[in-house]
């Protein structure tokens, strides 16, 4: 179910309140321009300063406006194993496909830890679970071991791996076999990581360029040797792009970049701030280079 290019979805504010009808611009931008999920109330949705009833709303709108037509994968993650289990329990309730559930930051579990809040979390809901290990945020990191023991539980289907270690999904395959879904969370990496046996991504660079990475998703899978030199030419179109987008810290780039393209306004809440006039620059060579504007 899960595979190929899904954003994580920005979320919009104007004056610091949710900016509902850009947010759902956006989402029939993506559903417009092939994107294959949307992943709402992540860390690129700003799910750290959203107040409990907006991370309620962003993913209940997204899974309204999307209608079906593609999967929601909702950003229900907490360092609190019951704040998780309660936004993971709406987001079901909303109907939402599966949940992206980041690793506990700050709390710094040990491996067992780990595998109880997920166990937890799985315990109550009846979704499919997508595992979110990013080590630089959180300081702490999964091990393949632990993964395959979550594995074995009913709602545990997948990773989204943001090591930026591919040695790590090769561990992976090896040990849990191609049926766990991995996912990577490194935009960069995006074209090798499937070339190894990822099979998609959870991707920034989505919410701007939408149908150039939902394309070279699905030619980097293809058995033909012209689409996969497709997907190798529209990823050096996007190298830059990626680059760009994480100069400084996510969302902020993309942000601005969304607000070039006249999709919603670069309002960002602290503690991050809007970027640098020479971050602009950099952002706006490379959406000139890809031939977004």
């Amino acid at each position: 179910m899960f595979k190929g290019s899904n954003v994580a979805l920005i979320t919009p504010f104007k004056n610091n309140e949710l900016d509902e009808e850009s947010y759902i611009k956006l989402i029939h931008f993506h559903l417009e321009n092939g994107t294959n999920g949307l992943v709402p109330a992540g860390t690129t949705g700003e799910s750290p300063t959203l107040s409990h009833d907006e991370h309620q709303r962003v993913i209940d709108l997204c899974i309204k406006e999307s209608n079906g037509k593609i999967p929601v994968i909702a950003g229900t993650g907490s360092n609190s194993t019951e704040e998780a289990i309660s936004l993971t329990k709406h987001a079901e309730k909303a109907g939402a496909d599966g949940a992206l559930i980041v690793t506990p930051y700050y709390n710094k579990p040990t491996q067992e830890g780990l595998y109880q809040h997920y166990k937890a979390i799985n315990d109550n809901v009846g979704i499919p679970i997508i595992i979110y290990n990013i080590p630089s945020r959180c300081v702490i990191d999964m091990s393949v071991d632990t993964m395959a023991k979550l594995f074995e539980l009913k709602n545990i289907a997948g990773v989204k791996d943001a090591t930026g270690d591919l040695k790590r999904l090769d561990d992976t395959i090896k040990k849990l076999g191609p049926e766990f879904i991995q996912l990577t969370g490194e935009d960069g990496l995006a074209l090798k990581f499937n070339k190894r046996g990822g099979v998609g991504i959870i991707s920034v660079t989505a919410n701007i360029a939408p149908k150039l990475c939902s394309d070279m998703q699905k030619f980097s899978k293809s058995n033909s040797d012209n689409e996969i030199e497709e997907a190798e030419r529209i990823d050096q179109i996007l190298q830059p792009l990626h680059k760009s987008l994480f100069i400084e810290s996510n969302p902020a780039p993309a942000k601005y970049a969304a607000k070039l393209l006249g999709l919603c306004d670069d309002e960002i809440r602290l503690p991050l701030v809007k970027i640098k006039k020479e971050t602009e620059d950099e952002v706006k060579k490379a959406l000139s280079l890809a031939k977004l504007i």
